[in-house]
């Protein structure tokens, strides 16, 4: 089995499918912009994606108080320095960032909406370039 896609209930699913593929490089590949809001958002291989949406028969989880350790969406950055700086200009916050004697870079933000994004730069990459 393959991952297809994680779904979040978030506040502003149109103004956050606009920023992450701004930003963040997704592409829509299906959205709904009428309630829920649903959009599913593919990563540059085309192969990952992550849902988003606001769907009020549930809560929408306190994203902005919640530790980034319960849920965060990481993505591949070649430099995460570069990257931090340039989303902090999109409206994103750090959290952290730490350098691991693996030759990892990982730093922690917070999108517009607070939910945790996290940026990898791996010391050995753990995806491959393409199925086998």
């Amino acid at each position: 089995m393959k991952l297809e896609h994680f779904a979040v209930n978030v506040e502003d699913p149109l103004a956050m499918v606009d920023w992450y593929a701004e930003h963040l490089g997704m592409k829509v590949v299906k959205q709904v912009k009428e309630a829920p809001f649903m959009a599913f958002l593919a990563d540059d291989s085309g192969r990952i994606m992550i849902e988003v949406y606001r769907n009020p028969s549930d809560q929408v989880p306190p994203y902005r108080t919640m530790d980034p350790l319960l849920v965060h969406l990481a993505f591949v950055s070649e430099d995460p320095a570069a990257d931090k700086a340039r989303l902090q200009q999109a409206g994103a916050t750090e959290v952290s960032d730490a350098k691991l004697d693996d030759g990892s870079h990982l730093v922690m933000m917070r999108d517009p909406w607070g939910l945790a994004i996290q940026l990898c730069k791996r010391g050995t990459p753990m995806l491959t370039e393409r199925e086998n």
